[in-house]
């Protein structure tokens, strides 16, 4: 990382599979990656739970989940959300980076919705995949061929990152300088003025 300007990451937010998946190198990486952010001093920011390789530190998790015990305790600090899309918000807010491990729909919901709010410049945070085993290879590829097709620009694709062991993917994350789409940059996104203090994703043109 010499002559490399650091982003400053205090937090970064873990989106992960609700199972442990067919490998067991998942959860190696998982823990791994635990371990990692412990060393480096950077706070973990979750989905709540402890089902599959979902951790601890803060769980951001709807109440419905917790409803008959759903999807277990949560390890550490919990914040309790009334809607899905709230909760992605508050992993927004809360995080300076994010972090998808090998996951099903609902971790590639969370990780393309933190692409497309990047791109649309409601934030500048880094995003990167931990390609475990080559679990990532057809989602880059798939990513690699919209751009061919110039449905994706070369610029938006930078957005999304990824490394094979977690210690190169915080250090890529840390690297990353965020370079916004001249058209969309000029998008103005206004805070929301009420009391509960949410994220107002309404667009000003």
């Amino acid at each position: 990382m010499e002559g490399v300007s650091v982003r400053k990451i205090k937090k970064i937010c873990v989106f992960c599979g609700a199972n442990s998946g067919k490998d067991v190198a998942f959860v190696n990486a998982a823990f791994h990656l635990g371990e990692v952010l412990g060393k480096r001093k950077i706070d973990l920011v979750y989905g709540g739970g402890k089902l599959g390789l979902m951790g601890q530190v803060l769980g951001i998790i709807p109440s419905a989940f917790t409803i008959n015990n759903l999807v277990g305790e949560t390890c550490g600090k919990e914040i309790k959300v009334a809607t899905m899309q709230e909760r992605l918000v508050m992993m927004m807010e809360l995080s300076d980076a994010f972090i998808a491990l090998p996951g099903g729909f609902g971790t590639l919901e969370e990780l393309f919705q933190m692409i497309s709010w990047a791109q649309l410049n409601i934030h500048n945070k880094p995003i990167g995949v931990l390609n475990i085993n080559g679990f990532f290879n057809g989602l880059l590829s798939f990513v690699d061929h919209a751009v061919k097709q110039e449905f994706i620009t070369p610029r938006v694709r930078k957005i999304l990152i990824s490394a094979t062991t977690a210690d190169e993917l915080v250090d890529k994350l840390q690297a990353f300088r965020f370079e916004p789409d001249p058209a969309l940059s000029k998008l103005k996104w206004s805070p929301s003025s009420s009391q509960k203090e949410k994220l107002d994703l309404t667009l000003r043109l």
